[in-house]
């Protein structure tokens, strides 16, 4: 039975006692997840198993029922004390030598700890774990630490410490100011300063107010927000109360999607337990002040996620998005007409150590403009999957290779999806980009609720946008056309460009399509819904290309496209091939195996049968290359792959030193620096370094040609003024074009218009394919 709380002291009493009692470290521990990955993979097994097992040896173990710990991939984990050992893929029959392993003999169980490969050595600490080892867990902090359940265990590690502060030395003016001198943004998606948000609130000369806690996590992947109401509800509720009293609200609502049960039950039961210690309801810890708690389910649509849309759904009506002003925060905007709060449930876990350790410790995590730390759901083509917690700042390549473990089947990484169907994608020339909310906006995503999607070499960037597409063009709620109609006719043309139908034009009508939407939809769903698309063309244009002008799908997973043909040096002659078509397309002559295009209806059966990888799908371009002029297929890829490489990489392979004088050098100064650094042409530059001129070979010519006096005359007279420049970042294909045209033998190449590199028509040619370099002979 918990008794109730009546002042301050008491809860701070009660603390220093459970402090002392809860979580003795020299006891037999083990801290199961029970989250939602790990009891789908078995937990609820392990735990009986676990308790039999103890009681049949006469061992006294306490076990506790965690929340998400993170690490999904390896589920079901646990950590086990005193030992410090951490297990990873425990089962119901593997949990019986746990015990005797651990509690009996004092080991660790070998096979149960976790390690990289199975060629490594296995770590015993979490501590030592890598997928932990670069987290730092604010939202996070008690996951994998409490019974949910159990509000005893929430108080021990410092639950409600800072409600203790609130009450005790605080006016709800200073709560104000301290998150908002924190900088704690929004973590739901747009990343707007709560502290401010609060203000706004505080404006309003309405006695009545809501705070409101937006759990309607509908993006596909992500659930940070599902595991701190299933594994630390009552950090939620402490940072809903703490905005409530910094607002003077009595009321507050958990707006919480209805497939999420397990959320849901925990919810209650800490909003019942909390308010019968006096944590909630009337006169909480004495101080007069009431805050009472409701938990409001909803039915699970996308757009139900939008502010006004979740006011609606609260209210009883159908979740449509409506206009603003009036913001939720003003009178007659927000529920039933009164101003309201709202912020979503990673946003409100923050608040609680922010009171209790002060907003000087938050602004010391994380960059500048984005304090403290961000949960993101990691999912897709990376070993480790699971929830990490980082600091903002922490760049994309430390969380898919030091904390995901890298790209399963240690394939190439492509590219990662941020923001889920409101986001983008960010290719892996992008790698080393810090994340924060400025950032990410920078190149096209945003970090929304925090869904993070890896990308192999075999995913095909097209059909991810039609997968996001499809999602939120399902989930519009159809209220605006822009959205409405817009989304549907992206959604066509992709269907058309992924079927091998695409024409001539349709890049453009995406983005013609997508701009439109971003302006003329009324809510930020239907705002942010192209931007996935406008991504994947923005850094993947070559894969639409070659979708539509080439009908092919580099990726292999669009159907419908490419031309099969058989490798004939690595068929192995198994005739599977020829088994698997079911349409006589594979024939046999004298022992070799081909396929007839005439009857090929590209279902890949063949492809897919192959154990070799003989089998390969090839651009019709390179197949007609291949035949006609006889040029091994590896050597065009190889070309075609080098040619959509960049400018800087040519840089990088042929490392040079930049030669340059100023306009007043004398002409026969400026050929000897030439004939002594064997060079073809000399930059000339001004006072900041910047180019205004270039003198060639060419030029040397022309001016022995005009007799000009090369000891008088100087470079400003005679030089190329305003030479044709290209930034590191354009592809080498455009350069070859451009010098082609142009009739250009030597580019410079700038970053931040300040020059880094010349590159000649030779280095170009020689760099796309080595093994055809003689043809460039003949140009010197």
């Amino acid at each position: 039975m918990i008794s109730r709380l009546h002042t301050v002291d008491e809860l701070k009493k009660l603390r220093t006692r459970l402090m002392e009692e809860t979580f003795m470290p020299e006891k037999n521990r083990v801290r199961v997840c029970c989250g939602t990955a790990c009891v789908a993979s078995g937990a609820k097994k392990v735990v009986q198993e676990l308790e039999e097992e103890s009681a049949r040896k006469g061992l006294e173990v306490d076990i506790v029922r965690t929340g998400c710990q993170g690490l999904c991939q390896k589920g079901p984990v646990m950590k086990v004390e005193p030992h410090g050992f951490f297990y990873q893929k425990v089962t119901d029959k593997t949990a019986r030598e746990l015990v005797a392993h651990t509690f009996v003999a004092g080991t660790s169980l070998r096979s149960l700890l976790y390690r990289d490969s199975i060629m490594s050595e296995p770590v015993e600490a979490v501590e030592d774990v890598p997928f932990y080892k670069k987290q730092l867990r604010i939202a996070l902090r008690n996951n994998g630490m409490i019974d949910p359940n159990n509000i005893l265990h929430y108080i021990a590690l410092g639950g409600y410490a800072a409600t203790e502060k609130m009450f005790g030395a605080m006016n709800p003016d200073s709560v104000l100011h301290e998150i908002d001198r924190a900088n704690l943004r929004g973590r739901g998606g747009a990343g707007f300063p709560a502290g401010k948000k609060w203000a706004h609130t505080n404006k309003s000369p309405e006695k009545i107010r809501f705070v409101i806690a937006n759990g309607d996590e509908g993006d596909p992947g992500a659930f940070m927000d599902r595991a701190i109401m299933e594994g630390d509800p009552h950090s939620l509720l402490e940072g809903m109360l703490i905005c409530a009293y910094a607002l003077n609200a009595h009321y507050g609502f958990i707006y919480v999607r209805h497939e999420y049960p397990l959320a849901v039950k925990n919810l209650k039961i800490a909003i019942k337990q909390a308010e019968d210690m006096g944590l909630l309801g009337e006169n909480i810890l004495g101080s007069g002040f009431n805050f009472i708690m409701d938990v409001r389910e909803g039915a699970g649509a996308f757009v139900c996620g939008e502010s006004t849309a979740l006011v609606a759904s609260i209210e009883g009506e159908r979740g449509f998005p409506r206009p603003r002003p009036p913001r939720l925060s003003e009178s007659g905007g927000g529920l039933w007409g009164y101003p309201s709060n709202l912020n979503n449930i990673e946003t409100y876990a923050c608040m609680p150590p922010i009171i209790e350790k002060g907003a000087d410790w938050f602004l010391g995590i994380g960059t500048p403009t984005s304090p403290g730390t961000k949960v993101f759901a990691l999912t897709g083509k990376v070993k480790n999957t699971g929830l990490v917690e980082v600091p903002m700042g922490t760049t994309l390549r430390e969380i898919i290779y030091d904390i995901g473990g890298g790209i399963l089947g240690d394939k190439e990484f492509k590219a990662i999806q941020t923001g889920g169907p409101s986001g983008g994608c960010i290719p892996a020339n992008q790698l080393d980009l810090p994340v924060d909310f400025d950032s990410l906006t920078r190149v096209g995503s945003m970090m929304g609720s925090g869904g993070m999607v890896v990308l192999d070499e075999e995913t095909c960037m097209v059909d991810v946008a039609k997968y996001f597409l499809s999602f939120t063009q399902s989930e519009s709620c159809g209220k605006c056309p822009p959205c409405r109609i817009g989304t549907s006719q992206m959604l066509k043309i992709l269907e058309d460009i992924t079927a091998g139908h695409g024409k001539q034009g349709d890049i453009e009508r995406l983005i013609e399509l997508g701009k439109l939407i971003q302006k003329g939809s009324l809510c930020g769903l239907g705002q942010s819904a192209p931007n996935p698309v406008l991504s994947t063309i923005k850094y993947f244009r070559h894969e639409y290309e070659e979708h539509i002008y080439d009908n092919y799908c580099r990726a292999k997973v669009c159907g419908n496209m490419g031309v099969f043909v058989i490798h004939q040096p690595d068929c192995i002659r198994c005739g599977l091939c020829k088994q698997a078509c079911a349409f006589g397309a594979v024939t046999e002559t004298r022992d070799i195996f081909s396929i007839d295009r005439q009857y090929c209806t590209k279902c890949k059966a063949c492809y897919l049968a192959c154990p070799v990888g003989a089998v390969k799908i090839r651009k019709q371009s390179v197949v007609q290359l291949e035949e006609q002029f006889n040029i091994p297929s590896d050597k065009i890829e190889v070309l075609e792959r080098r040619a959509k490489m960049l400018l800087k990489d040519v840089l990088e392979s042929k490392p040079m030193k930049i030669i340059t004088c100023k306009k007043d050098c004398k002409l026969s100064d400026a050929v000897t620096i030439m004939d002594g650094n064997n060079i073809g042409s000399i930059l000339v530059v001004d006072d900041d370094g910047l180019i205004i001129g270039i003198f060639t070979e060419r030029d040397i010519m022309h001016c022995f040609a005009k007799r000009i006096p090369i000891n008088e005359e100087v470079m400003g007279n005679v030089m190329t003024p305003k030479p044709i420049t290209l930034d590191s970042s354009v592809d080498i294909s455009v350069a070859v074009q451009l010098m082609s045209e142009k009739k250009i033998r030597h580019l410079p190449i700038t970053d931040n218009e300040k020059v880094i590199g010349l590159i000649s028509y030779r280095d170009l040619v020689s760099y796309l394919l080595p093994e055809v370099i003689y043809m460039a002979e003949d140009m010197y």
